[in-house]
C-alpha cells in the first residue's frame, strides 16, 4: 500500500482503520473571529474541547477523519496540528477553495493559474511552513449552480488532480442535482471520476439522480447524518440500505459533516435544532440502524474501511 498525508505526517494506507470521510474540526469566519473574538473565546479552551470530542470519537471506534476545510471555511493548519498531536485519531487535511458564487478578490485578479499553483503546493510541499501536506482537494457547487467563478474553481481542482493524482471531494446541493454538473466538468478536464467523492448525496432520496452519479463511477458522500433539516436519519438509512441492496456499497462513504465548533450557526455543538449532528451519531445510532435495515457487517466495513483506504491510498493515485 501507499502513503496517506495526515496532520501528523504520512502513514501507510493500511493504518487508516475506520474513516469518516467528511468531518470538520473548526469552521470559522476568520475575519469575524479576529475582530470580534468574544464568541470564539480562549484559544486553548477550544483546542482542549476539540481534543476531548475527537478522543470520544476514537473511543467510539473511528480511527481517521477527512477534514475538507479548504480556503473559505477558516482553514488554519497550525491549530489543527495542535489538536492532532494530542489525539490518537488521524486527520487528513484539504486544499481547494469553498465558494458558492464568486472567487475571493485575491484570486479573481490572478485567475486559475494561481489557484492551481497554490493547490499543487499544498499537496506537494505542504501548507505554508507546517510540513503538513493536503490529502484531498475540495470544491463546491450549490444552488446557484456553476457560476463562472465556481467553474474556475472546479477546473483548477480538476487540473490539480491530474497533476498530482490527489483525490477530490465536493460539496453539492443534492436537490439541485449539481453533482452531475461537477462530473461533467471533471470529465472534460480528464479527471478519473473513480477518484471523486460527490458530497452530500445523502441529502436526497432521489434514487434516479444518485444512480446517474454512481453510473459515472464516483463515490457518493452519504455524509450529513444528523442534519435532519434535509433528510431524517431514518430516510438517510433507507437510501443507503437500498443502494447497498443494489450492490453499490463499494461506492458509498459515510460521515456527518459535523465539527467541534462552527460559527455559521449561533450556539455550541451539538446545536439545539440538530441534536443528532455530532461526531458520535454514526457509531451510536446509524450503524445499528443500518444493520436493522438489512445492511451486512461486510458492507458497513466496505463503506467505513475499504472505500476510504482505496480512495486515499497514494498507490492508487499515481503517487504524490
Amino acid at each position: 500500500m501507499g502513503n496517506v498525508a495526515t496532520a501528523t505526517g504520512d502513514i501507510d494506507a493500511g493504518q487508516l482503520g475506520r474513516v469518516l470521510m467528511h468531518e470538520h474540526v473548526f469552521v470559522i469566519s476568520t475575519e469575524i473571529q479576529n475582530n470580534y473574538p468574544q464568541e470564539w473565546g480562549e484559544e486553548e479552551s477550544r483546542i482542549d474541547d476539540a481534543v476531548a470530542r475527537l478522543t470520544e470519537l476514537k473511543d467510539a471506534g473511528i480511527d481517521t477523519i477527512v477534514d475538507p476545510t479548504a480556503i473559505g471555511l477558516g482553514r488554519y493548519i497550525p491549530r489543527i496540528q495542535k489538536v492532532a498531536e494530542r489525539i490518537d485519531l488521524r486527520i487528513v487535511c484539504a486544499t481547494g477553495l469553498y465558494t458558492f458564487n464568486e472567487l475571493p478578490h485575491y484570486y479573481r485578479r490572478r485567475g486559475i493559474d494561481r489557484l492551481f499553483e497554490h493547490f499543487v503546493r499544498d499537496i506537494t510541499d505542504g501548507f505554508a511552513d507546517t510540513g503538513v501536506r493536503a490529502g484531498v482537494i475540495k470544491c463546491a457547487t450549490d444552488r446557484p449552480g456553476v457560476t463562472p467563478d465556481v467553474e474556475t474553481v472546479l477546473r483548477a481542482c480538476a487540473r490539480t488532480h491530474r497533476e498530482t493524482g490527489c483525490p477530490m471531494t465536493t460539496h453539492t446541493n443534492a436537490e439541485a442535482r449539481v453533482g452531475l454538473d461537477q462530473q461533467r466538468i471533471f470529465a472534460e478536464e480528464g479527471v478519473d471520476l473513480t477518484r471523486v467523492v460527490i458530497g452530500h448525496c445523502g441529502d436526497t432520496d432521489d434514487l434516479d439522480y444518485l444512480q446517474e452519479l454512481l453510473d459515472q463511477g464516483s463515490y457518493l458522500g452519504m455524509d450529513r447524518f444528523g442534519i435532519d433539516g434535509y433528510l431524517t436519519t431514518e430516510a438517510r438509512v433507507g437510501v443507503v440500505a437500498e443502494l447497498c441492496r443494489r450492490g453499490h456499497a463499494d461506492q458509498l462513504v459515510l460521515s456527518h459533516d459535523a465539527s467541534c465548533y462552527i460559527d455559521w450557526i449561533e450556539g455550541e455543538v451539538p446545536l439545539a435544532p440538530l441534536p443528532n449532528w455530532h461526531y458520535l451519531h454514526i457509531s451510536h445510532d446509524v450503524i445499528p440502524a443500518l444493520s436493522a435495515a438489512g445492511v451486512s457487517d461486510a458492507d458497513i466495513d466496505i463503506m467505513l474501511i475499504d472505500n476510504p483506504r482505496r480512495y486515499l491510498d497514494s498507490v492508487n493515485l499515481g503517487g504524490y
